[in-house]
């Protein structure tokens, strides 16, 4: 069963068990009374309550400042399965464990295979692994380059079959 990270643990608040949290999910939705979230330490913590105004969650399984101490910089992680029930996606909305894997097309060329998803400030950006075909010591290309996320560069994607097919995408590897 694959695990998603979606939230970090921060330090105590107040004297019955709250903690800081830091999402980093695009679905605060799931975070709810009676949601249940694994640890990076394998132990399952149930939202009682949870302020998103001061990023504080309290647990039900947490009583005390000291219960809570043990889960400070604790990484909260969810399953697949659990986030696709939980999260409801908009149109042309992916998951990213959807999207890694898929292949990158670009005129019937396979360019590569997404290994990885980064998100920086302007666009989420595909890490591809470039197709061991095009890497050759004539053209020199990269192993890896990165691919925007956006409709400059993406025409279309199919979960189904784990596909992406793309434009300009290929001078984007020869300039990596």
């Amino acid at each position: 069963m694959e695990k998603v990270f979606v939230a970090k643990l921060g330090k105590t608040v107040g004297l019955k068990g709250q903690l800081k949290i830091y999402i980093d999910s695009d679905f605060p939705e799931q975070f709810k009374k009676g949601a249940k979230f694994i640890t990076n330490k394998n132990k399952t913590l149930t939202i009682e309550s949870i302020n998103f105004t001061n990023k504080t969650v309290k647990f039900a399984e947490l009583h005390s400042i000291e219960d809570a101490t043990k889960y400070i910089n604790s990484e909260l992680l969810t399953t697949q399965e659990d986030t696709i029930k939980n999260c409801e996606l908009k149109e042309n909305q992916y998951f990213w464990f959807d999207l890694i894997g898929s292949q990158l097309i670009e005129n019937g060329k396979i360019l590569g295979t997404i290994k990885d998803i980064h998100r920086y400030p302007l666009d989420d950006y595909f890490e591809i692994s470039t197709n061991t075909e095009l890497i050759t010591s004539e053209n020199k290309l990269a192993k890896t380059f990165l691919v925007p996320y956006n409709d400059n560069y993406i025409l279309d994607v199919n979960i189904e079959n784990k596909t992406i097919t793309t434009k300009d995408c290929l001078d984007l590897l020869y300039a990596s």
